[in-house]
């Protein structure tokens, strides 16, 4: 059985971390029942009128289990996981849902949340059937980590932060490399050439592969006859003032579903 679990919201200007790396901190100390399949950065809009602290992203944890498996152990984990280490100033949420529980509802509002600013009640309505908890400060993060879970199910948007052995892959690397950890290859150019797996990827320091119909899949650029090169590269971060609300939804943790 295929779990997601949503995180949103939980750093702030000052934290060390963003959600990213708190999602993949979480994933790596996670035992033998649960086999990680991926962990998945989703965009979220840069609007004035939407509080971010660096570039407004949630993301999603993929995860195989037991079909038997109660998703309890793993709930009480997550939560523990973000009260333990998200940042004094932020507003924390989670969605944990079997990946069969995501339906076309919660889709169709994350698609919009990438589009304009929603509110804590559309979330909620959309995620009535999957479990939704905010965490602390004004629980907005569970706008961001409903969709990060509706995102993943769409399967064409958002960029994988953890893969298999994605992390573990040296240089040269070559388009079977990628292959052979499933990663597939795809040349980004207007008349593209096909990736053979042979090829040559240069300057491959960055490997971020994008969920494209629902799997990893790297762009590149042709650069010259089997040589090509990461399409995308790591930007630099860049914290923006989150300002903090006079009237907050709620400021005791609470769930909905």
């Amino acid at each position: 059985m295929r779990i997601y679990l949503g995180f949103d919201d939980t750093d702030d200007k000052d934290a060390p971390i963003g959600t990213g790396r708190l999602v993949r901190n979480f994933v790596y100390g996670l035992d033998s029942d649960y086999q990680l399949i991926g962990v998945i950065r989703h965009q979220l809009p840069k609007l004035s009128e939407i509080p971010f602290t660096s570039n407004n992203s949630s993301a999603c944890a993929i995860i195989d289990v037991n079909p038997d498996m109660s998703l309890e152990h793993i709930k009480k984990l997550a939560i523990e996981h973000i009260e333990a280490h998200c940042a004094p100033g932020s507003d924390p949420g989670l969605c944990i849902a079997r990946e069969s529980e995501v339906g076309d509802e919660i889709v169709e509002f994350a698609k919009i949340v990438t589009g304009k600013q929603v509110t804590q009640k559309d979330a909620m309505k959309a995620a009535h059937s999957v479990e939704l908890f905010g965490l602390g400060g004004t629980n907005d993060g569970i706008i961001g980590a409903t969709a990060a879970i509706g995102l993943t199910k769409f399967g064409w948007c958002g960029r994988f932060i953890e893969y298999g052995k994605l992390r573990d892959l040296s240089t040269p690397l070559h388009v079977q490399d990628l292959n052979n950890v499933g990663i597939e290859v795809v040349s980004t150019d207007r008349d593209p050439l096909v990736p053979l797996p042979q090829d040559l990827i240069q300057n491959a320091i960055w490997i971020r592969p994008s969920l494209w119909a629902g799997k990893p899949i790297l762009q590149v650029m042709h650069i010259e006859q089997g040589i090509w090169e990461p399409a995308h590269g790591k930007r630099k971060k860049n914290h923006s003032f989150k300002p903090q609300p006079v009237s907050p939804s709620t400021t005791a943790p609470y769930s909905a579903g």
